[in-house]
């Protein structure tokens, strides 16, 4: 015979008698109610610390100096020397050459182009930014330096006609 709705029977160890606290030695559970003795766990409304909490001691998070400032709207630029650039490119150079060669990683939102090295190439480079040095470089070399656009940048306001 299959199973029915008269045969149905939770599975062995699904349910548990509830667990009553201070019903006398005997119950195992009596006096101090599985709590110990004394300390701030035994005490009425414990519930677990906050995280951090190291037991009224000022916790680590407090007890660390603090300094300086954070900015959250800082853009982080990925540098490449002019130098590699140079041994790498002939002609034109743009971000997503650069990307697809393996000479900026793909997360990189900025790239920023310095001195270091030497270019006898005319190259045209395009990049969000230019050191000084980098762009007397260039120019130097016959080159030209294109300032593209950050990506997702307000355009700048037009200058209005008065």
């Amino acid at each position: 015979m299959g199973t029915t709705l008269s045969t149905l029977r939770p599975n062995p160890g699904a349910n548990q008698k509830r667990k009553r606290l201070g019903r006398g030695r005997g119950s195992g559970t009596g006096k101090t109610s599985g709590k110990g003795v004394k300390g701030q766990k035994a005490r009425t409304g414990h519930h677990g610390a906050r995280i951090g909490f190291e037991g009224g001691q000022m916790p680590m998070q407090r007890r660390l100096p603090k300094r300086g400032f954070k900015n959250p709207f800082r853009v982080e630029a990925h540098p490449i020397n002019i130098g590699v650039l140079a041994a790498q490119f002939d002609g034109e150079v743009t971000v997503e050459r650069m990307k697809e060669v393996g000479l900026v990683p793909r997360s990189a939102s900025l790239v920023k182009v310095l001195g270091e090295g030497k270019i006898e190439k005319k190259l045209t480079v395009h990049a969000h930014r230019f050191s000084k040095t980098a762009l007397a470089k260039i120019e130097a070399a016959g080159g030209a330096a294109t300032v593209i656009a950050r990506p997702g940048a307000k355009p700048a306001p037009a200058a209005s006609a008065a």
